[in-house]
């Protein structure tokens, strides 16, 4: 008969077989630190747990001590004794101390947090239901990001990629080394713009501006999410910051400068419908496919169908309304802010002649600016 391990061991071995696997990708602590405010938060909260982690053993071991030295079996009787003002001015100036000790950091890295001055960028970053805007107001560019993970993947048709859920059609860009100013508002509920490894948790409030900032130490793609529950899609209102050389961001401030100026001209241009068909797609899915679906069939109960709804297939003037206005109390927000007369104009013409609608009127750029409020 062959040696009977014990059940224990047993167990252990088990135990062990399962959690390897499953703490393939674990990770202690916070990510790698990418600036100096991120490495002095990271410093901080290290130097915090080995001072609770100090006390722990002082505390618990002076227990544990005294009650093994001094127990009833070993002929040891319980002392009888009451208040002791020596004892009481220790354990309450040591305490006192070490949180002195603690706060003394604390407080300098939380004011080093607030000096937002003499940024060489100032970024102004609107939160929206479920997507976040940003606007250069040193350079006049400004464009919304939007998560781009495929529907598939999210509807679990596909396999998921590398970058599932947090990855985004147009990226926040900035500079290597230079100090960026962030404001922080939104539009509709309260947002939260997170990203770890550069140290940033700021709130995102509907009426007041909050500000904060980061100097980037390398060039690299950072990713981070929404940190405030701020509805059903909060899960997919993920935060790109790609961090470029001083070169390589001009050249995307040019860029981006470009194609403002092509947008502006549009608002002029009369477009065909097969056009308006394109670009409308285009708007529909990343800004309206989330809540009324890819195929316009909405969610019963939660969100209405596009196909054959009284907004789409009634009065180009009142659909044209509802995209720039919203509609007040409802999930509906209002893309005026967000989107430009041809964009508005495309989507619109877009719901009124696909998703299986064909009204077969078109709606120009010019119609939308003589709606807007």
């Amino acid at each position: 008969m062959g040696h009977r391990r014990p059940l224990p061991v047993v167990l252990a071995t088990l135990l062990a077989g399962l959690a390897f696997p499953a703490l393939a990708d674990y990770q202690l602590n916070f990510p790698p630190p990418k600036t100096g405010l991120a490495q002095q938060i990271y410093d901080l909260n290290v130097l915090v747990m080995w001072i609770c982690v100090g006390i722990f053993i002082v505390v618990f071991g002076a227990m544990f001590y005294a009650i093994w030295k001094h127990r009833k079996s070993v002929g040891h009787k319980a002392e009888q004794f009451h208040e002791s003002t020596t004892v009481e001015i220790i354990w309450t100036t040591i305490p006192f101390l070490i949180l002195v000790g603690m706060a003394w950091p604390a407080t300098k890295l939380i004011i080093e947090q607030k000096d937002t001055s003499n940024p060489d960028v100032t970024v102004k970053i609107t939160g929206y239901q479920w997507k976040w805007e940003y606007d250069y107001l040193q350079d006049g560019v400004k464009f919304m990001s939007v998560l781009s993970t495929p529907r598939d993947q999210i509807e679990n048709k596909a396999a998921k990629g590398a970058n599932y859920l947090l990855e985004v059609d147009e990226p926040m860009v900035v500079p290597v080394g230079k100090k960026v100013r962030m404001l922080f508002t939104a539009n509709d509920v309260i947002h939260a713009w997170w990203v770890p490894a550069l140290g940033i948790k700021q709130d995102a409030i509907p009426g007041f501006i909050r500000d904060a900032w980061f100097t980037a130490n390398e060039v690299g793609t950072y990713r981070g999410q929404c940190a405030e529950l701020c509805g059903k899609d909060h899960g997919f209102m993920p935060i790109v910051v790609e961090v470029k050389s001083e070169a390589d961001y001009k050249a995307w401030l040019e860029a981006k400068k470009a194609k403002a100026v092509a947008a502006a001209a549009d608002a002029g241009k009369v477009f065909g419908k097969d056009e308006l068909m394109a670009r409308g797609a285009t708007v529909y899915n990343a800004n309206c496919a989330s809540c009324h679906m890819p195929n316009g069939a909405g969610i019963p109960g939660a969100f209405p169908a596009i196909t054959g709804s009284k907004i789409a297939t009634g009065a180009k003037e009142g659909h044209i309304a509802m995209a720039l206005n919203g509609k007040p109390g409802t999930a509906m927000p209002a893309f005026g802010p967000q989107l430009n007369d041809a964009d508005i104009a495309a989507v619109v013409t877009y719901q009124r002649n696909g998703l299986g609608n064909s009204t077969g009127d078109l709606v120009q750029p010019a119609d939308v600016k003589a709606l807007r409020k």
